[in-house]
C-alpha cells in the first residue's frame, strides 16, 4: 500500500491540484493530517475534494475554528480574519464534515496520524526536546504529524540517538527518499500543501510505501500568483497573501 500523506492544505486548491498532478499514479489511498481549511480562498472546493477522496482525516486547529468548535481567540489577527471568513463561506454539508472530523491520534494499520502531537492536537513539535517528549508517548514506531508547516521530522535510531531531518535536507530537490529501518522510531511531517513555512514556497507532501518501508518527501511548484489573486478577490489579509511567495 502506498499512502499519499497530506497536511495543512489550508483551502489552497491551486497547490492541491499541483500535488495531485505530481503524485498521479504514485499512491493507492490518501490520508490528511488536518487543517483542511483556513488562510486560503477555496474552502468549499478543498473540503469537497477531501470528503470524496481521503481515506481518513484528523481535525486541525483551523478546522475547529472554521466550524465553530473553537473560537478564534488563540489565533493571530490574520488567522482570525481568515477563519471567520471561511466559516461564512462553508456550505452546511462542509461545515458538518469539519465538525465530525475526529481528534488524533488515529491508528492506520501499523502507524498513527495526528495533527499537532500525540497528547495534544494543538501542540507544535518544533524542537528536539519536543520530539523527545513525543517519543516517550509513542504507541507505534511511526507517527505522521503536521501543524508546523515544516517538512521533515525526527527519528530515534537503535541506540536511542535522536536525529532531525532539517529543511536544508530538501533544498533544491523535488523528491527525497528516506528508508525506514527496523528498530527505529519515526515522527515524520509531510509539510504543508497550502502554506509552507520552511523557506520553500513549493507545495509539500509525502508518499509512504508500507511494503517497502520507504517515505518519499516531495516538493512541487504551483501557481502561487493565481492563489494570491483569489485571496485578494476575497479580501483576505495582505500578510497571508504575501507570505505564500516566500514560504514563511
Amino acid at each position: 500500500m502506498r499512502w499519499l500523506i497530506l497536511s495543512d492544505i489550508h483551502s489552497n486548491m491551486e497547490a492541491l491540484h499541483a500535488v495531485l498532478g505530481a503524485g498521479a499514479r504514485e499512491y493507492d489511498q490518501v490520508l490528511c493530517l488536518g487543517d483542511v481549511v483556513g488562510y486560503g480562498p477555496d474552502p468549499n472546493l478543498v473540503v469537497e475534494w477531501v470528503r470524496e477522496n481521503v481515506r481518513a482525516c484528523v481535525r486541525g486547529n483551523h478546522d475547529k475554528v472554521a466550524c465553530g468548535i473553537d473560537d478564534a481567540s488563540q489565533c493571530t489577527y490574520e488567522a482570525r480574519v481568515a477563519a471567520l471568513w471561511t466559516r461564512g463561506q462553508l456550505t452546511p454539508n462542509n461545515l458538518q464534515y469539519l465538525e465530525r472530523l475526529p481528534q488524533g491520534p488515529m491508528c492506520i494499520q501499523t502507524f498513527q496520524i495526528v495533527h499537532g502531537s500525540i497528547g495534544d492536537e494543538d501542540r507544535y513539535i518544533v524542537t528536539q526536546p519536543d520530539a523527545w517528549e513525543e517519543f516517550r508517548n509513542l504507541a507505534t514506531e511511526l507517527v505522521f504529524f503536521g501543524h508546523t508547516h515544516h517538512q521533515g521530522g525526527y527519528f530515534l535510531d537503535v541506540t536511542d540517538s535522536l536525529h532531525e531531518l532539517k529543511p536544508s535536507f530538501f533544498r533544491g530537490c523535488s523528491r527525497v527518499a528516506l528508508e525506514l529501518l527496523p528498530g527505529e522510531k519515526y515522527l515524520l511531517n509531510p509539510g504543508s500543501v497550502g502554506q509552507p513555512r520552511d523557506g520553500d514556497n513549493r507545495a509539500a507532501f509525502a508518499i509512504y510505501d508500507a511494503e517497502r518501508q520507504q517515505l518519499e518527501y516531495w516538493r512541487v511548484p504551483y501557481n502561487v500568483e493565481a492563489t494570491q489573486i483569489r485571496m485578494e478577490e476575497c479580501d483576505l489579509p495582505a500578510a497571508l497573501i504575501q507570505r505564500l511567495s516566500f514560504g514563511h
